[in-house]
């Protein structure tokens, strides 16, 4: 399984990453090992896809990068996050 998740960080922004371990990857963001978000701890997981392929969760991280995806996502499953 893949994943896209979505981090909620201390200074209120949302992060966007994938990966194909989410468990390890969410610990590295909360430990500081993450250069992206190390600046804006503690994260919190918001939610989180999960997908068959890497390409497909690789797909949906850009779109969710984009303007039409983080708008989609604030208002489907980030409702009163940001």
């Amino acid at each position: 399984m893949w994943y896209v998740y979505f981090l909620q960080l201390h200074n209120g922004d949302v992060y966007v990453g994938s990966t194909n371990d989410l468990r390890r990857r969410f610990e590295s963001h909360r430990s500081g090992y993450v250069t992206s978000t190390k600046a804006h701890l503690p994260v919190t997981l918001k939610a989180y896809i999960a997908g068959e392929t890497e390409a497909n969760a690789r797909q949906l991280e850009r779109y969710f990068k984009s303007g039409s995806g983080k708008a989609f996502a604030n208002k489907r499953f980030l409702a009163g996050t940001a």
